[in-house]
């Protein structure tokens, strides 16, 4: 425990550096109240940088997202890539609409500029995607994409692509968080004026013109769409995409199609948090003609969310569960003869993995995050359940609500045109597969010790069974399998199910992943094995949070 003189002492060093006059002053204030509680947290470390690369509150301090952080973050990741003989290679900086965004963005370039190598960033805020895509189509070194993605208004994040267009994965984490710590003062970082690039439009138009790709020549393009941006910088691209495409111009969902980093009408800018689709719902309900699908983004566009009338004639929308979406998009896929590896992640539904091999293609099962999944060799179609679904790898190596949204809206028309809806390809392939479903048990925390009780508690006294399925099989996977390397996660195989325990890489949660698989033999026994697998999920659920603890 630091005395409170020397935690003064830090704390007037960061703001003698700090280059923000916003959290000087903030950083000021909490000195000269001598507010040792808060000075206490945003001191107590520093904002670690992992294969998320960065994402925290912002404000002032080590502990906090601001300019002092991401100046330290961007040198390091210069001193990485000249260490790796990348001595005048090119950096793109992307960035969403959030606070501060376009001065992390700017900064980003000064210190790459200052550093010897050459910056160039996107003309103005995009969808992640479109930063992803312009790594490759322009041979960068590296990437960095200046976004929180769906967090809470409060938060910022900095994630780091290399020059094959994926996100990092270990050792590239650890040894630019080296390089990062290796960064004794801001003084010693050049930051020059100018002398980067602010890229044209023409990067956007090359993104664009590889939207085109994804859809067959001649497939039908009638579906209607009501569509959210979520108050983030999906917007202008999406519509651009759709327009290209032939599609009916979508219904926006005005109250959250500007960005605007507040996000006024949700608790979290999260499709799939309760709540954040209502505004969506009602402006279905008020369009004419009925809309067919509602496609929302995330704030940075990069996931893509569905949803569809819930039945014949039913007004309600049912939400589509990502694995839903995940299974929809790999049969439309496959449909259209798509060749290559189907890949997902271990926290993502088996069905995938059903659906590849009645298909003849290759499968694979990855660690949790895109940055894994689109390292997958031979890759065709890529898919996670949060949301996140690559259909187009050659143009964009990581999740991407655009084409995603595309995809999904022309396999819409297609159903269309047969008078069939999403939820009867649902039933096919429950039919053809056993009906997979999923469910999620997520806990937020305020405490991070009691996501490490939770883990070190079924590590300890793992269940033998659940929802009176008994564990076939009981695996600690920060022993690494036969497939995966290491990481921080548990896996219980149950007679018929599935459950995956691991703490959320970006969020202070503690998620649990839970999987039941119903076998059914006929059209009318779908009823029978939906209630079934509703019960069985809620019970593996109860059965789960006491073992847990939570």
């Amino acid at each position: 425990m630091q005395d409170n003189s020397e935690l003064i002492a830090r704390a007037q060093a960061w703001l003698a550096e700090d280059p923000d006059p916003e959290t000087r002053e903030e950083l000021a204030k909490l000195i000269d109240a001598e507010d040792t509680a808060e000075l206490t947290a945003r001191f107590a470390g520093t904002l670690q940088f992992g294969t998320a690369g960065l994402r925290g509150e912002l404000g002032a301090g080590p502990m906090r997202m601001n300019r002092s952080v991401v100046i330290r973050a961007a040198a390091g990741l210069a001193a990485y890539l000249k260490a790796k003989g990348q001595t005048d290679g090119l950096v793109v900086v992307g960035y969403d609409a959030r606070h501060k965004s376009a001065d992390f963005a700017r900064d980003t370039a000064a210190v790459m500029t200052g550093a010897g190598l050459r910056a160039a960033v996107l003309p103005r805020p995009l969808p992640t995607p479109v930063l992803a895509f312009a790594i490759r189509h322009l041979g960068a070194v590296a990437g960095v994409e200046v976004t929180a993605s769906h967090n809470p208004p409060r938060d910022n994040g900095y994630k780091v692509y290399l020059g094959d267009g994926s996100q990092i994965v270990p050792p590239a984490d650890a040894e630019i968080a080296a390089e990062i710590a290796a960064v004794a003062s801001l003084h010693d970082v050049p930051r020059p004026e100018s002398g980067w690039e602010i890229l044209g439009e023409d990067v956007l138009e090359a993104y664009l013109a590889r939207t085109d790709a994804v859809l067959a020549p001649e497939s039908p393009r009638t579906a209607r769409v009501v569509y959210t941006a979520m108050h983030g910088v999906g917007k202008e691209t999406l519509l651009a995409a759709f327009d290209r495409a032939g599609f009916p111009a979508p219904v926006l969902v005005a109250e959250q199609a500007e960005p605007d980093p507040d996000f006024p009408t949700v608790a979290f800018p999260n499709p799939e948090e309760p709540g954040a689709m209502d505004l969506a719902f009602a402006t279905a309900a008020r369009t004419t003609p009925a809309p067919d699908l509602i496609i929302a983004n995330d704030p940075d566009a990069d996931r893509c969310a569905a949803a569809v009338k819930a039945g014949p004639g039913d007004d309600d929308w049912r939400m589509l569960r990502g694995d839903e979406v995940g299974a929809l998009l790999a049969a439309h896929l496959v449909k259209r003869g798509a060749r290559g590896t189907f890949a997902e992640s271990i926290v993502s539904s088996s069905l995938l993995g059903r659906i590849a091999q009645k298909a003849g293609l290759p499968y694979e099962e990855t660690l949790t995050g895109f940055k894994w999944i689109a390292r997958v060799d031979g890759l065709r179609y890529g898919y996670e359940e949060a949301l996140g679904y690559c259909v187009d790898p050659e143009g964009v190596r990581d999740k991407d609500g655009i084409t995603a949204a595309l995809l999904l809206t022309e396999l819409a028309s297609e159903l269309k045109e047969q008078g069939r809806t999403f939820l009867d390809l649902l039933d096919d392939l429950a039919l053809e597969h056993g009906l997979h479903a999923t469910d999620q048990l997520s806990v937020r925390v305020e405490d991070l010790s009691l996501i490490a009780d939770a883990m070190r508690r079924l590590r300890e006294q793992p269940p033998t069974e659940l929802a009176g399925l008994p564990v076939t099989k009981a695996e600690d996977l920060t022993r690494g399998t036969d497939t995966l390397p290491p990481t921080d996660g548990l896996r219980y195989t149950l007679d018929g199910a599935r459950v995956i325990v691991r703490p959320s890489g970006t969020e202070p949660k503690l998620k649990c992943y839970l999987e039941v698989v119903v076998p059914v033999a006929a059209r009318a026994d779908l009823p029978a094995a939906r209630a079934r697998a509703t019960d069985l999920l809620a019970a593996i659920k109860r059965d789960l949070s006491a073992a847990a603890g939570i």
